[in-house]
C-alpha cells in the first residue's frame, strides 16, 4: 500500500511545513529540497516575501508522492 496524495504522513508533512518552512519535506525525508526551502524562505523573509516559499513548501509537502 502506498502513501500517496492526501494520506496522513503527506497532512501532517503540509502541518509541519506550516510551522517551519521545508519541516516537511525533512518528515519526507527530502533533505536537500527542505534545507533549500528553509534557507530561501529565510533570505526571503528579509524582504517580505518568504510567504511564497513558505505556501510552496506548504502545497509541496502535501501533494508529495514518493517515487516521483
Amino acid at each position: 500500500m502506498s502513501a500517496g496524495q492526501g494520506s496522513t504522513g503527506n497532512v501532517i508533512a503540509a502541518v509541519c511545513s506550516f510551522f517551519i518552512p521545508g519541516l516537511g519535506q525533512l518528515v519526507q525525508g527530502r533533505l536537500l529540497k527542505a534545507a533549500v526551502m528553509f534557507v530561501l524562505a529565510g533570505v526571503l523573509w528579509l524582504f517580505w516575501l518568504g510567504w511564497l516559499v513558505h505556501l510552496w513548501s506548504i502545497v509541496d509537502a502535501a501533494l508529495f508522492k514518493p517515487g516521483s
